[in-house]
């Protein structure tokens, strides 16, 4: 037995790890496809084209691993179903479960490893990876002139070369316009051929302009009335450009700290007591101060307190009525005082109106703040769990289709996990936004997939024909019976 669980270990080992890089692959392709021309044409080193690729593969985990997982044990279960290595097992009196009892303990140990990944390693490198990845594309391109073209890329200067030569230092037709002064084309150099070169610090790059003119508007106090013009020719002259712009600057990682994604399970928990504390006062100090705020109450009273004493007749004051009393009197005020309270009265109300709809606009992205929270807290035991379940999808139906290889397991794992993401993708961002309680958002995807698992395991341990048709067949036709049997007794 020991032989034989040492055997299955191993050919599921190799397999898993050949899956889970082949998809670790996939993932980091598909991810530079969409990056490519933020990373295309900036001149990056290497080192830095590696760091940046090795932090994104961290962060593809969750998506690898439960994929990876399923695609091995089907693979590995069905190869051994292929070559009837699963039936001289259970002929030797190994059961279905004996079978799979190592693998089990496997991922058991690998969904485990699984949450120290997505508690701690996931965070570290989404940080790193997205800090570099922003300054990687907040970094301009490489210093290329185009023929043609005007080239703006270097701070306070434009620059248009006509053409270039087949050397690719020798420039023709130049003009430079610079604006370190910002009061537009007011010195402009203008050569008709130069060359390009390097300094030999490599942090400079050398025109080398030949049989030229520097254009310069004399900007003094009353250049505009006599528009002051100089010029001056040169046969060789020299203009040096500073490439620091060029260089990649690394921001500092403690801008991006606060980001759920980027936080521990401790630090989420933290942060949530915070949130809901400030949301929780930001309400209470709404529902207290709004009515007192907004009503306005002193104003009209100021205004509307003469007619509890007087009505106005013919605009003269006489005493009120005793059953006239009552605030605020509007039909005994006269015209231009009952306009004033009106007026306030509508301008109370819009401010009530604006406040409310500003604060409910708060109060909802405080609210989803806290529910982006809540989801990377409950994220960070589901791909444990998912590598559990994927396991006991893929082991059972590997035993069922016994088909190895790269063909059939592959579609129906790439499907099993579409329907995975999808659902989770789906019910994640319904909770997100308060439709759906965050524990059912964050958990749907397993829970709608752990019965299938179920079932898929007792029937490979029964050795039911899942794929059978004769057998489905049977079942429905029984069903159906039963079905017309019923209906028969209710109609008698």
């Amino acid at each position: 037995m020991k032989k034989l669980y040492q055997y299955i270990v191993r050919s599921f080992l190799g397999t898993f790890l050949f899956t889970f890089f082949i998809v670790l692959f996939v993932l980091l392709m598909q991810w530079l496809w969409l990056y490519v021309d933020d990373l295309v044409g900036k001149g990056l080193e290497l080192k830095i084209l590696a760091e940046l690729f090795f932090y994104m593969s961290i962060t593809f985990i969750p998506m690898a691993l439960p994929l990876a997982l399923l695609l091995a044990s089907l693979m590995c279960f069905g190869n051994f179903g292929e070559h009837y290595e699963l039936v001289a097992m259970k002929a030797s009196g190994i059961s279905m479960w004996k079978v799979m009892r190592p693998l089990v303990i496997f991922s058991v140990m690998l969904s485990g490893l699984a949450f120290i990944i997505s508690n701690d390693l996931i965070p570290v490198a989404t940080l790193k990876g997205r800090t570099l990845l922003f300054d990687v594309q907040k970094k301009k391109l490489a210093f290329n002139i185009k023929e043609g073209v005007y080239y703006k890329d270097i701070e306070n200067y434009v620059i248009y070369v006509d053409r270039k030569g087949v050397d690719g230092s020798s420039i023709y037709g130049v003009k430079i316009y610079e604006h370190a002064d910002r009061l537009g084309n007011t010195h402009i150099i203008s050569a008709d051929s130069g060359m390009m070169s390097l300094s030999p610090n490599q942090r400079n790059i050398i025109f080398t302009l030949y049989n030229g003119y520097n254009y310069t508007d004399i900007t003094t106090d009353n250049y505009k009335e006599k528009r002051p013009f100089e010029r001056m020719s040169f046969k060789q002259e020299q203009i040096k450009f500073s490439l620091q712009d060029f260089d990649m600057t690394r921001s500092n990682e403690d801008m991006y700290k606060s980001y759920q994604t980027m936080m521990n399970i401790r630090q989420l928990s933290r942060s949530l007591d915070s949130l809901e504390l400030r949301y929780a006062n930001k309400q209470q100090a709404f529902a207290e101060n709004f009515p007192r705020r907004w009503a306005n109450y002193n104003s009209i009273h100021a205004i509307t307190e003469p007619s509890r004493r007087a009505v106005v007749q013919n605009d003269t004051l006489l005493p009120a009525p005793p059953d006239t009393l009552k605030w605020p009197l509007a039909d005994h005020l006269s015209p231009k005082i009952r306009e004033n309270v009106l007026n306030m009265a509508v301008g109370s109300a819009q401010n009530a109106k604006e406040n409310a709809s500003f604060n409910k606009i708060d109060l909802s992205s405080q609210i989803e703040n806290i529910n982006k929270h809540k989801k990377e807290w409950h994220k960070k035991f589901t791909l444990s769990i998912a590598c559990i379940i994927f396991f006991f999808i893929g082991a059972p139906l590997g035993t069922i289709i016994r088909k190895g290889g790269l063909g059939l397991p592959v579609v129906v794992s790439v499907l099993f996990f579409v329907v995975y993401y999808i659902i989770s993708t789906m019910s994640e961002q319904m909770a997100v936004f308060g439709n759906l309680n965050m524990f059912l958002g964050v958990w749907m995807s397993s829970i709608v997939l752990f019965p299938i698992g179920l079932f898929l395991t007792f029937k490979a341990t029964t050795d039911a024909a899942l794929f059978d048709g004769d057998s489905w067949r049977r079942f429905f036709q029984r069903l159906f019976k039963k079905k017309q049997a019923i209906e028969t007794e209710t109609t008698t």
